[in-house]
């Protein structure tokens, strides 16, 4: 195991992913290095096929690499088996998808308790911890509401209080505002970034929303598998329909 600074909550190391697609290999990643310190918010951003949805998946465990190395929290993901990273998936990352991945036939408040359940709490604890997590993202009204009866940003809310449902250290947010209007978009990319800033989650989200960069630290801009670069916040300038540096 490599020394990991007291500060850094992932590094993924020299990372490699190959598919086969019949006789040809397709290198989705092609020996990234990067470390996230904690509680930053850092946005990964790149063109389509550039690898950042199959790095996201990487660190999120939803997927392993061909080669290279995955560390949360100094823990190299490769040496657990699938207890142990179904325990990491529970513990120590929350995760928001572009399509929300509500169970419909579940309330607002059977949804957000559902991790609760993996987690081993009980039902008074998950019914009251539910409940004070729907209250922070401005749902308390809503609580047995079915996703059907909700709109797409209050379903994306209700995504947010699940994710941090068994206080993970690292949300991993796919795309968060692509199904949402400009206006209810801001407003959850505000609110996850208020509970970056209030709860000292890092934040690491995939995405093409430029307004984004606005709440984020640094920036990691993916092409062709590759980092092309990283920027601090205060690098970047936003111009409509365009980034500049």
């Amino acid at each position: 195991m490599p020394e990991l600074a007291d500060d850094v909550v992932v590094k993924v190391e020299n990372l490699v992913k190959e598919y086969k697609m019949g006789s040809t290999i397709v290198r989705a990643l092609r020996g990234i290095t990067l470390e996230i310190k904690r509680g930053e918010y850092i946005s990964i951003m790149g063109p389509s096929g550039s690898g950042k949805t199959t790095l996201f998946n990487m660190i999120g465990a939803l997927d392993k690499p061909t080669s290279g190395k995955v560390y949360i929290e100094g823990q190299d993901m490769s040496e657990l088996d699938t207890f142990e990273l179904a325990w990491l998936r529970c513990h120590k990352i929350g995760y928001i998808f572009q399509t929300f991945n509500l169970i419909p036939v579940m309330t607002a408040l059977e949804n957000v308790m559902l991790p609760m359940i993996f987690a081993g709490l009980s039902k008074s604890e998950r019914i009251e911890k539910a409940s004070k997590l729907l209250e922070m993202v401005g749902l308390g009204h809503r609580l047995h509401h079915k996703p059907y009866e909700l709109s797409g940003g209050q379903q994306q809310r209700v995504a947010i209080a699940r994710a941090l449902a068994n206080d993970p250290a690292i949300i991993l947010a796919d795309e968060p505002t692509a199904n949402l209007d400009l206006k209810t978009g801001r407003e959850i990319i505000t609110l996850i970034k208020k509970m970056n800033e209030e709860r000292g989650v890092t934040v690491i989200t995939n995405t093409h929303d430029l307004k984004m960069i606005d709440v984020s630290n640094r920036i990691v801009f993916i092409r062709d598998g590759l980092v092309e670069q990283i920027k601090n916040r205060d690098e970047v300038e936003v111009v409509v329909g365009t980034v500049e540096e």
